[in-house]
């Protein structure tokens, strides 16, 4: 059997490399956990506004050589530009009379990334990282303005003097879309305050950078921003609540990989989309956001032994979505209790042991918690000890009718399904008692990390499905090729409100 894979942040350390070697260990393996935590942090940041695999346009490509590109209008080559890697969009300047304004008057969209040698990603070498710093401040000194997108994620964070100067440079030249990530590793550097007084940002994102304090940020102000995403980053507790505060028009807050006890409080009246990712997590009050629509938390860890994260939700009469939910942890009996809350949402997903006991107890509970969801979303996780082997159709029958499973849901999926008691005898409930079910999708965990035969558990959930009550029903049944435990949360997925159902990831939308 292969290896298991493991989430990026599993096994990750906040100590730095320095210290790791005082430790006695292998930095070649801190080296890689760090790769690990970039790679996902790469992942999750927003698409790029550019196209990589664009070329300048041919300028002689007509029959008759006529160059009839340099005839349109200054509004659609400027549109051109703007879409060329950084590179070549400075290269137009020496095509023609025609093209030597276009750059300078074109908002400035640079992603170092770009500027590496082709084939080499993201990643640069100690060979050509002097290089690739001198060419993001000539570029950046040298545009006028203003700044529409600049994504800095390969440069060296040791570079203190250019940052403080490049970071006077986006505040001068209104940026507005900045990703600013610190590599490599220690991710306990400082980000200089001036930062925090760039009015202009619309969307930010930072990653591996310790944060300001509380009493830095009193004079920030975020006018403008609507999106703001926080990827491993050190910061106090207040920090976040400070940030929200300060951004009157923010939509989407998004946190990644907060590993040493998160906590918020949240007051805002724009904020429409909330997710937290690969963070342990102490303490989340939403205390009032009229305007939430998703509040997604995905691969929340524990933060001691026997203690439960506590998740309190006020006045939040508009949530739709709510998940990933993990009835062992991150919700307690009479902490979420507001009850329009509970009514408002339609689209549910839980994170269910189905071996441990005590954890499935609680699903029915949490499955009457929310009276109007129309469709439940299930991730399977692998239990290693399980204890509740008995957990057969008869269990769910001796919990009593649930309201939503026999009249409201009508789309259930249910993802990393592996075939064991526990999970057969959920499908089999379900299936006999949810009337209004139109669609449902099993997909099978990859058989390479479990030791498990995926016909067995095929044949499992035809078995479930024969009894089922409502006709109209149509199921489908996946394999997976994907890592141990299914793939990883994506922030572009749950922001992404052109799709009703962020956790829907084989059903059509």
């Amino acid at each position: 059997m292969a290896e298991q894979e493991q989430p990026p942040f599993a096994n990750v350390d906040p100590a730095t490399a320095a210290d790791a070697r005082l430790q006695g260990r292998d930095p070649r393996k801190l080296d890689q956990a760090a790769e690990n935590v970039l790679s996902y942090i790469y992942a999750t940041l927003p698409s790029f506004p550019v196209y990589p695999g664009t070329r300048l346009p041919a300028l002689a490509a007509s029959s008759d050589g006529v160059d009839r590109i340099s005839l349109l209008p200054d509004e659609p080559l400027r549109n051109i530009v703007a879409r060329l890697p950084v590179k070549d969009a400075a290269r137009t300047t020496v095509l023609s009379s025609r093209w030597r304004a276009l750059w300078p008057s074109t908002p400035l969209v640079l992603i170092d990334s770009f500027l590496l040698p082709k084939g080499q990603g993201f990643r640069p070498t100690p060979a050509n990282s002097p290089a690739l710093t001198a060419a993001v401040s000539d570029i950046l000194e040298a545009h006028p303005g203003p700044f529409r997108c600049i994504h800095l994620i390969c440069t060296q964070s040791t570079y203190r003097n250019q940052l403080a100067r490049w970071l006077q440079l986006l505040a001068a030249k209104a940026v507005q879309d900045l990703v600013l990530v610190n590599r490599p590793w220690p991710r306990d550097v400082p980000l200089p305050p001036t930062l925090f007084t760039i009015t202009t940002l619309t969307r930010l994102y930072l990653g591996l950078w310790k944060l300001p304090d509380t009493a830095a940020l009193r004079g920030a102000s975020f006018p403008h921003l609507r999106e703001l995403g926080l990827c491993s980053v050190e910061m106090e507790h207040g920090v976040v609540d400070s940030l929200v505060a300060r951004s009157p028009v923010l939509e989407v807050l998004n946190i990644l990989g907060c590993i040493n006890g998160l906590r918020l409080r949240l007051l805002s009246q724009s904020l429409r989309c909330l997710q937290i990712s690969c963070s342990k997590m102490e303490h989340i009050a939403v205390v009032k956001a009229p305007c939430l629509e998703r509040l997604i938390i995905f691969g929340s860890g524990e933060i001691a032994r026997g203690l439960c994260s506590r998740l309190k939700i006020g006045d939040v009469p508009k949530l739709h979505a709510f998940g990933y939910l993990d009835p062992g942890q991150v919700l307690q009996p009479g902490i979420a209790s507001t009850s329009t809350m509970m009514r408002s949402v339609k689209i549910l997903s839980l994170n269910v042991r189905f071996g441990v006991r005590n954890e499935v107890k609680m699903v029915p509970n949490f499955l009457r918690c929310f009276p109007n969801a129309e469709r439940l979303h299930i991730l399977s996780e692998k239990c290693d000890k399980p204890t509740g082997n008995h957990l057969s159709l008869k269990f769910w029958e001796e919990s009593g009718p649930i309201e939503n499973v026999l009249s409201r849901i009508n789309v259930m999926s249910i993802r990393e399904f592996r075939g064991d008691p526990g999970e057969v005898g959920f499908l089999e409930f379900f299936f006999r008692n949810a009337r209004a079910l139109k669609t449902a999708s099993v997909s099978m965990a990859n058989p390479s990390f479990t030791p498990f035969s995926a016909e067995e558990a095929h044949a499992k959930v035809k078995y479930c499905y024969r009894n089922k009550a409502s006709k109209s029903c149509h199921m489908v049944v996946r394999g997976s090729t994907g890592p141990s435990g299914g793939e990883v949360w994506r922030f572009k997925d749950g922001a992404d409100f052109s799709f009703h159902d962020p956790f829907s990831q084989v059903l059509v939308r």
